[in-house]
């Protein structure tokens, strides 16, 4: 049998598709340059590292803070932390649509996030940390459902907590600590069965904690609720949470008894229920 007409006959396609898949390859590549190079001309650094840095002359996977995928070769990861960058976070890093990781933590960015951030289906890690970013969380971060860690403390975010945070299924660090936010928690926060910390600490949060707080939480380590305005008893179902190390409730205004289900916790390494209407100065 002659193999020669079908190996030929494969050799003719598989040429033409290898061309047009590193065609598609380079022109998506440059897709993330370009969406790159726009953030870089909307921010200011104060030594120019990204200016020095980010040209068109060098790979964009060869720039500072910037990886890329081994199979795809397109931007998975933007780490910029610590580099003393400020201005608003531009609408361009939307268009980053491989990126599992952004961490602009530690920075002097402002404002109001832009929407386009929601476009990031793949995001697993959104960090933004330690900024002075400003306004309403907004409701489309429901639409990151792969993020697996949202750290947003230390900025200066207000209104409420939105409820489309339940449809982050597979959430396990949520820290929203050190804002100005208010209003309830939202009592589906406590539904999300990933959560392995939440810190809402430092905000103005009001109103009581679902009876079944701890009822849906088997992972949860660390729950920090502290110099809120949070009120009603500290429920039963804290109990339930067996992987709890750490407890902090205090500066609340939490009445009644301490559960004696705290005592099941055998986990607990800090408990903080200080300066509360609670009685009783630890649980029995």
């Amino acid at each position: 049998m002659n193999y020669n007409p079908c190996f030929h006959l494969l050799l003719a396609l598989f040429i033409p598709c290898s061309v047009v898949c590193l065609a598609m390859t380079v022109r998506n590549l440059n897709s993330d340059q370009f969406a790159l190079l726009e953030f870089k001309d909307s921010i200011a650094g104060p030594q120019n590292v990204l200016a020095n840095n980010w040209t068109a002359s060098t790979s964009v996977c060869n720039w500072i803070g910037v990886s890329c995928g081994i199979i795809h070769k397109r931007v998975i990861a933007l780490n910029l932390t610590s580099m003393n960058l400020g201005g608003t976070i531009p609408l361009h890093l939307g268009n980053l649509s491989f990126l599992l990781s952004l961490d602009l933590s530690s920075n002097h960015f402002y404002g109001h996030l832009p929407k386009e951030l929601g476009q990031l289906h793949r995001l697993r890690i959104l960090q933004l940390s330690y900024n002075r970013l400003n306004g309403e969380l907004p409701s489309w971060l429901g639409n990151l459902q792969r993020v697996r860690r949202l750290n947003m403390k230390n900025n200066n975010f207000t209104g409420t907590i939105p409820e489309t945070l339940v449809n982050i299924s597979n959430l396990e660090i949520l820290n929203l600590g050190f804002n100005q936010l208010s209003g309830q928690v939202p009592s589906s926060i406590f539904k999300i069965s990933s959560l392995k910390v939440i810190n809402l600490s430092s905000n103005s949060l009001s109103g009581s904690l679902p009876n079944d707080t701890c009822q849906h939480l088997p992972k949860l380590e660390g729950l920090y609720l502290s110099w809120n305005e949070l009120s009603g008893n500290i429920p039963s179902s804290m109990g339930k949470c067996s992987n709890l190390k750490n407890l902090s409730s205090s500066y609340n205004q939490f009445m009644g008894i301490i559960p004696r289900s705290i005592g099941n916790l055998t986990r607990l390494q800090e408990l903080y229920l200080e300066s509360n209407n609670l009685e009783g100065n630890q649980f029995p």
